[in-house]
């Protein structure tokens, strides 16, 4: 192939939440890079990182036997500093020192929105990889992790679902998703629950106690709902859990008990689906040839 593409220089970070598919993507780009005759570079823990400049080079070596693992190996973290006009300026004070001509980031709206204001001040390229078990990224109908986020919360409630037929009882499951409901819609789709209650539309109470009431008097044993964690009463005034304040609510009015479970940050770790190793894959790749085309953004 020649060497033309040597003296390009580009560097790879992952940021914010981790989702597992993360590694398969960094994998990928970084060896895409290097059969561009690219020199890559890893930066440690984020934003963070880039602002402590705790950059290295990377070779395909070290991209190896991760695919198969959750997190990210290259970490991940926020950064508040970044979040500032003279933290933007800093970090892309360090990527010219390094003499870095793109920059490549894995994560979710927040990163996205930290590397656009990052571009006001770095004039190289930027990509993003959409990488987040959240889904809510606009511009691309996935993101890497969700799949393996959903699977992880359909197994947990298959494991509920059993005692709550053994014990005759209604469980609130929480599932995350920041306000996205796009998690708690596939989990209850995928595990047959009675209901979902989501950020995007405001729960009826009524509705769902209805629903309840007359799979009792059907002689239905138990019941799973769906909470996603950002649904709430009052969009003014969030709660951290509302899967405890809808189950207090419900529960009062069916006269019932309602067993809650937040099945919180398991759903982002874990071994990636084949999917999500497929699509992070994909998307590493992509986000390389995307560079190699002089986009940016």
């Amino acid at each position: 192939m020649g060497n033309r593409n040597e003296d390009k220089r580009i560097a790879v970070l992952a940021s914010g939440g981790d989702s597992p598919g993360m590694n398969a993507a960094l994998r990928a780009a970084v060896r895409a890079a290097l059969w561009e005759h690219y020199q890559v570079f890893g930066i440690q823990n984020g934003y963070e990182g880039l602002l402590l400049n705790d950059i290295r080079e990377l070779t395909s070596r070290d991209m190896g036997l991760i695919i198969n693992q959750g997190g990210t190996v290259l970490g991940t973290a926020r950064s508040a500093q970044f979040q500032t006009r003279e933290g933007l300026q800093k970090a892309a004070a360090i990527l010219n020192e390094h003499r870095i001509d793109a920059l490549c980031v894995v994560g979710g709206d927040g990163s996205f929105r930290g590397l656009m204001a990052l571009s006001e001040f770095y004039k190289g390229q930027v990509v993003g990889i959409p990488g987040t078990i959240d889904n809510d990224i606009p511009g691309t109908e996935y993101t890497i992790g969700f799949d393996t986020a959903v699977q992880t919360a359909v197994e947990a409630i298959d494991k509920l679902r059993d005692t709550a037929l053994s014990h005759g009882r209604i469980f609130f499951v929480e599932v995350m998703g920041r306000k996205s409901g796009q998690i708690a819609l596939s989990v209850a789709l995928a595990s047959g629950a009675e209901d979902v209650l989501i950020p995007e539309e405001r729960p009826d109470i009524e509705a769902v106690v209805t629903r309840l009431t007359k799979g009792r008097d059907r002689g239905k044993r138990f019941a799973i709902v769906v909470v996603a964690e950002g649904a709430t009463l009052d969009a003014a005034h969030p709660v951290e859990s509302p899967a405890f304040q809808l189950a207090e609510i419900i529960g009062k009015q069916i006269g019932q008990h309602i067993r809650v479970s937040v099945l919180g940050h398991i759903q982002r770790g874990g071994r990636p689906t084949s999917f999500d190793r497929v699509w992070g894959s994909r998307t590493g790749d992509a986000a390389i040839r995307f560079i190699k085309q002089g986009l940016t953004g």
